[in-house]
């Protein structure tokens, strides 16, 4: 039985592929594979768990958005944790679930994309970026489903259309392309209903990072797990945006700018909720 069959990982070979390094580790040693650990049956560990990322299109590009708190159980084990990872250089992708296995997955997927580049001497599609994500979401199942899960959001732009597209996906690595803006984790519900009151088609990528940081304030308001600015500490949400140029972060004294003024209307019109 060869490495692979006997670990399940699914293999990307047989739609053609031949220059995965996911399908090549799975092949020669799955044991470094971040989904190939034992956990005794019953048993799940406590962990830390990443929480709400955002992410919108705007005119020329798509934007993600993530806060900086992980939680175990009730107790926030991290303040300054980050979420969202460029994966290339035109794509990113924001990981909640978790943030060990996630992390680890993230890492995995950047050297996926790094060596087929250098095999085939081109940049994969968008398209195939997403799906071999997926493939990797796919293998994780069984930890999964032993309380393990990692639930990404993907996004970037192909070639040189300057049209941000947004991929969301499900624990068993089921890929469903997003229209205009989307969030995951456990604010998402709230940050989904900022990003419906706030969003706009056309938006220039300031107005998109303003509305973005707004609609995690928003899930941080209603959920214990999703951390906002802290404005005691300067910590701020970690924000990527991706052009036909490439992938930027977003600076620090720019989202501190922007957190101020969100902070200041707030305050200037009373708002409780």
């Amino acid at each position: 039985m060869s490495a692979h069959s006997s670990r399940n990982f699914p293999a990307l070979e047989t739609g053609g592929s031949s220059s995965s390094f996911f399908d090549h580790v799975s092949r020669t040693n799955p044991g470094l594979l971040p989904f190939s650990q034992n956990i005794p049956a019953g048993t799940v560990p406590l962990t830390p768990h990443g929480t709400t990322i955002v992410a919108l299109t705007f005119a020329g590009g798509v934007l993600m958005a993530g806060d900086r708190r992980a939680t175990m159980g009730s107790m926030i084990a991290n303040r300054h944790i980050e979420k969202v990872f460029p994966a290339d250089r035109y794509s990113v992708l924001g990981i909640a679930g978790t943030a060990g296995i996630a992390i680890d997955i993230v890492r995995l997927f950047q050297v996926e994309l790094e060596h087929y580049e250098k095999i085939e001497g081109t940049l994969l599609s968008l398209e195939g970026k997403a799906n071999r994500l997926g493939a990797m979401i796919r293998a994780n199942l069984p930890m999964a489903l032993q309380g393990l899960s990692v639930v990404p959001l993907f996004a970037g732009i192909d070639g040189d259309q300057a049209v941000g597209r947004l991929f969301s996906y499900d624990v068993t690595g089921g890929r469903y392309e997003e229209l205009e803006h989307h969030s995951i984790g456990s604010g998402s519900v709230f940050a989904r209903g900022a990003l419906k009151k706030l969003w706009r088609p056309e938006l220039s990528q300031d107005e998109a990072v303003a509305v973005g940081v707004e609609a995690l304030v928003d899930a941080a308001d209603d959920d214990s797990a999703t951390g906002g600015p802290d404005l005691v500490r300067k910590l701020w949400p970690v924000v990527y945006v991706v052009r036909d140029d490439g992938v930027t972060r977003v600076a620090q004294e720019v989202l501190a700018s922007v957190v101020g003024t969100i902070v200041t209307q707030r305050t200037l019109e009373r708002r409780e909720a």
